[in-house]
């Protein structure tokens, strides 16, 4: 569904134009709902129409209550999840705490990841980009899929 990269300009407000390619995709699938919430790997944000968001909801919270790394997992992700709506300008306002947890400023990437899409401070994307393309792809052992896949 969402692939590609766009360097798209956050407004005094927070609010991000979400890229025209976009808009017709997610006022049909999911009525222009989305879901934000944070990445507990990288300081970026998690956008997911709803629909989506709801299929991971639902599998975070079946996770057992007694285990401290599914409470971590259920107060990071659905905690700081915050509902959105594309507006008539095609736009979306980004709540303040996770803006200033990704450290999303003026200049923003949006990243299409097929299911959902990423959201990462302009700088801070391109030193990780960097980073994982001067990795060594014998840093970790590939998953079977991954060895079998010709691009």
């Amino acid at each position: 569904m969402f692939r590609g990269i766009n360097t798209i300009n956050l407004d005094a407000k927070g609010r991000m134009a979400m890229p025209i390619r976009y808009r017709e995709q997610l006022v049909n699938y999911c009525s222009g709902h989305l879901v934000v919430t944070i990445d507990t790997n990288h300081r970026c944000l998690l956008l997911y129409p709803l629909t989506e968001w709801e299929l991971i909801e639902r599998q975070i919270e079946s996770l057992p209550s007694f285990n401290s790394i599914s409470q971590r997992v259920k107060h990071l992700l659905i905690g700081h999840a915050n509902d959105l709506e594309l507006d008539t300008s095609g736009r979306i306002l980004l709540p303040q705490e996770l803006r200033f947890y990704a450290q999303l400023e003026k200049h923003v990437c949006l990243i299409g990841l097929g299911k959902k899409l990423e959201i990462w401070n302009q700088d801070s994307w391109n030193e990780q980009r960097d980073q994982w393309l001067s990795e060594s792809s014998t840093e970790g052992e590939l998953p079977d899929k991954l060895r079998s896949l010709a691009l």
